[in-house]
């Protein structure tokens, strides 16, 4: 379940990510029109995905935060090209480890 959790909320990052950079190609870097449509479709797609994750909805919200971090800046070097500093890696560790704190709380109370 672990497995499939983690997957998911790389799934969703990527759909939410896509879904911001393709308008971002267009107003930025003057990219044609119709990437809106890819755009909205990613978009809906993440909306979608965060729906099939398996805990309340404000944890689910939490934990995602940490993996959109490290896949954002995933995206930033292997999609923009750009060079990541250790502090940045750092931050994605840290933030990882918050969404494994929150992601291990889940059917427990108190």
């Amino acid at each position: 379940m672990i497995l499939k959790t983690a997957l998911l909320f790389i799934a969703t990052a990527l759909a939410e990510i896509v879904g911001c950079f393709l308008p971002y190609l267009w107003l930025r870097k003057n990219g044609p029109a119709w990437l809106l449509l890819p755009a909205a479709a990613s978009l809906a797609l993440f909306v979608w995905l965060l729906t099939l994750h398996p805990a309340a909805s404000g944890r689910v919200y939490a934990a995602y935060g940490g993996v959109y971090v490290a896949t954002a800046l995933a995206w930033l070097r292997f999609v923009d090209g750009v060079a990541l500093s250790t502090r940045d890696w750092t931050g994605a560790a840290i933030a990882l480890c918050g969404m494994a704190v929150i992601v291990s709380g889940w059917g427990r109370s108190g």
